[in-house]
């Protein structure tokens, strides 16, 4: 679009490095550049509508910079930039991306959107008022509001492609952010936005939102790949180039229009192969993969990869546990592609990945990419499949948030198997299904009566864990119903829900039983059976439900002696003072813990001898002074410390933002705190002998125990130390490693140390 810079005049008060002018060319050059992007779906009257957007966004946001110093419309342009480029969406998502922030940060209204651009759009932009409402918020209700998140997906999913679109360019810019703000923003990332970008099939993106998260959430160990990764860049370009050779020959031969290149690994996933497989960066085998573009027709994209698949592995020995096969059966999300790993040169194993154009286009812009080619490809549609079942979970109002949150992942972020039915259908379920989820899969009826399963023909409990390729046929029995443990027994959102309304119909059958002991019990006081008097009774016992109460009642966890102590004024009864709960104490619970209000909660320094306050170090990773870590006030416990990287931490910072505490150790040599090694080595004479006097002779640290294992030549062992901070743990570590024939020496977190 042409128009003088004069055309834009926001009033900044500029604080960073371009001064007002130079500011507005920089605003109107990044406008050009989206325009540029989108010219090939700018259709007629798209300009005039995009340039009101655009001006509405710039005028609203005027006043209002980022945690940069750059003025806030640069976030806009770049969201709107993300959904263009890197997702695929077009002009009206780009309206919505440039609007996103303004009814929630500005003076403009939905019905100003409405007016101005219609009703699809402010639904939109609706939506992701509310969703920045839920995310950004610092209070319990975060994980309680994700479903309308989810209510949002389903009904528009542009909502969260734009949503994400958004999300990554925070990521991008976090580094202006608090180090407490980054680490909640980063373990929010991990725990929600990169599986729902992964389950949108956008690839690029969940693998970008790892990386970034990782980035502040385990900064050591980020630049330490990182670094890694950049000095092994020349030696891996040099065996990629070695290994595409012969396979671009066959395949010019064989008359392929292809491209073939190496594709590193993300730090995210070395990182997961690293702690998964217990091995060193350098015994990772796949830092890259090799990806084979080929442009096919429709009709003959399965055929030419297959015969891609077989030329390779003409030359390069396949590991037949290692095929992946999405052509056949693509993901839910869309993916299709031909995974294989073959024996390189030099014996290196190397993953190669065969997908055609249109394959490859749908795994970087998932979602967006998949309804340009819907009319084009008549199989199932498999993301319509999945808003239904995800419609089907939001139905059940009566789980907490977090539990939602935490069934929603598994349900539905989760990777998948897929297993075939008695008469070969093949279905689509998450990892870790059991015979159980099968059941409800295939019907609500069915799952309730299921009482076994048989999987390939054998027989096996329902709890039994399927895997890809299963056949299952569900044995029944009419005198079968769901118990309270058929929930450990499954995964699935839709089981779950089902054997939770099943439970609550039973509790309502027994519950039946209470309410006329109740009646009688109340009439025997002088009262009466009304809500009042239910009222009054439930408050007092502290429960939530009526029909809570009435199933105590009926299973005599409440005996109502205590109804002599109400008063009776007419027909109504009021309660006394309220019993007091029973308070379970842990080990780690500290009497008199201090709970902390906002303000104290800005910086606590502990470690000290002299230390007033009550904390204790989480058992779950065990942190010791040097250690990036956090404060979590927890019920009953007061302030429990824990590491960033603890395996919980994301899920605390995730969901609890608002009960947590920014916390710094106190340089304190007095006290000594537990932490654990395991070691791998080859087993040798004299080995423990070495490894004690390095530990208690040479750095004089207290051994609190340690075994040794041997077998096969190889030696493996824990030790629990007693250190006074993180550089005397990394002062042993060297020192162990530096010995011959160790292997491997980690820092273990388990609730053992």
């Amino acid at each position: 679009m042409d128009f003088s810079d004069n055309d834009i005049k926001p009033q900044y008060n500029s604080q960073y490095n371009l001064n007002e002018e130079q500011e507005n060319k920089e605003i109107v050059r990044l406008y050009r550049a989206l325009l540029k992007a989108l010219r090939p779906k700018i259709k007629k009257g798209d300009k005039e509508l995009l340039r009101t957007a655009f001006e509405m966004a710039t005028n609203a946001h005027k006043t209002m910079r980022r945690k940069t110093g750059e003025p806030y419309i640069f976030h806009p342009i770049a969201v709107a930039m993300i959904c263009v480029e890197e997702i695929g969406l077009g002009v009206r998502s780009t309206i919505c991306a440039l609007l996103h922030d303004t009814v929630e940060d500005t003076d403009i209204t939905l019905d100003d959107i409405k007016s101005e651009f219609g009703n699809e759009i402010a639904k939109i932009v609706d939506g992701l008022t509310k969703i920045s409402s839920v995310m950004d918020t610092n209070s319990s209700q975060q994980a309680e509001n994700f479903k309308k998140i989810l209510l949002t997906l389903t009904d528009d999913p542009r909502v969260i492609l734009i949503k994400l679109a958004d999300r990554l360019h925070n990521m991008r810019t976090l580094d202006a952010m608090k180090q407490e703000k980054q680490l909640k923003i980063s373990s929010e990332t991990i725990w929600v936005y990169a599986p729902l970008a992964h389950r949108m099939g956008l690839y690029n993106i969940k693998t970008e939102l790892e990386d970034l998260s990782m980035k502040y959430i385990e900064a050591d160990t980020y630049k330490e790949i990182a670094k890694k990764l950049a000095e092994t860049k020349r030696e891996r370009t040099k065996y990629i180039n070695e290994f595409i050779r012969p396979l671009k020959d066959k395949l010019a031969l064989a008359n392929f229009n292809f491209e073939i290149y190496g594709r590193p690994k993300s730090i995210h996933s070395i990182w997961n192969k690293i702690k998964k497989k217990g091995v060193s960066f350098e015994e990772v085998y796949d830092l890259f993969a090799i990806r084979v573009i080929l442009d096919s027709p429709l009709e003959k994209e399965k055929e030419d990869c297959w015969k891609v698949y077989s030329l390779i592995t003409d030359e390069y020995l396949p590991s037949p546990e290692r095929l992946r096969d999405w052509l056949s059966n693509p993901k839910s999300n869309g993916y299709e592609a031909l995974h294989t790993t073959v024996m390189g040169p030099q014996g290196k194993w190397v993953e190669v990945q065969i997908r055609t154009k249109r394959m490859n286009e749908i795994a970087e812009k998932g979602l967006a990419a998949h309804f340009k080619y819907k009319e084009d490809n008549a199989s199932e549609d498999r993301f319509d499949k999945w808003f239904i079942q995800i419609r089907e979970a939001l139905s059940n109002q009566d789980d907490s948030g977090i539990d939602f949150l935490q069934d929603f992942k598994t349900s539905f972020l989760a990777e998948e198997i897929y297993v075939y039915t008695p008469k070969g259908e093949v279905k689509m379920l998450p990892t870790n299904s059991s015979a159980l989820d099968f059941a409800f899969y295939i019907h609500t009826a069915i799952g309730s009566k299921c009482i076994g399963a048989k999987v390939n023909h054998k027989l096996v409990p329902i709890s039994h864990k399927l895997r890809s390729g299963d056949q299952i046929e569900i044995i029944t029995s009419n005198k079968q119903k769901p118990s309270e443990d058929w929930l450990n027994s499954v995964v699935t959102a839709k089981a779950k829900n089902s054997i939770k309304d099943a439970l609550r119909e039973e509790k309502k059958l027994i519950a039946e039983e209470g309410k006329y002991t109740l009646q009688r019990k109340l009439e025997g006081i002088g009262g009466v059976y009304n809500p009042y008097n239910i009222d009054q009774v439930m408050n007092y016992y502290k429960l939530s439900s009526q029909l809570d109460l009435l199933y105590r009642i009926a299973t005599k966890n409440i005996d109502l002696k205590e109804l002599k102590l109400f008063q009776v004024i007419g027909d109504k009864v009021e309660a006394p003072k309220p019993v007091q709960e029973k308070t379970e104490i842990g080990p780690d619970y500290q009497p008199g813990a201090k709970t902390y209000s906002k303000k104290e909660s800005e910086l606590i320094i502990f470690g000290e001898s002299s230390d007033q306050i009550k904390y204790t170090l989480a058992k779950c990773c065990n942190p010791i002074p040097g250690d990036d870590v956090f404060g979590f006030v927890s019920t009953g416990k007061g302030l429990i410390i824990h590491r960033t990287t603890c395996p919980n931490a994301t899920r605390l910072l995730a969901n609890y933002g608002h009960r947590v505490v920014k916390t710094k150790w106190a340089k304190n040599k007095e006290i000594s705190f537990l932490t654990g090694l395991s070691i791998i080595g080859i087993d040798d004479v004299g080995v423990v002998n070495k490894i004690t006097n390095i530990i208690s002779g040479d750095l004089r640290i207290n051994i609190a125990a340690l075994t040794i294992e041997s077998k096969d030549g190889l030696f493996q062992g824990t030790i629990k130390v007693f250190v006074h901070d993180k550089d005397e743990l990394n002062q042993l570590v060297d020192k162990l490693n530096s010995l011959k024939g160790i292997q491997q020496v980690n820092r273990f977190d388990t609730e053992t140390v």
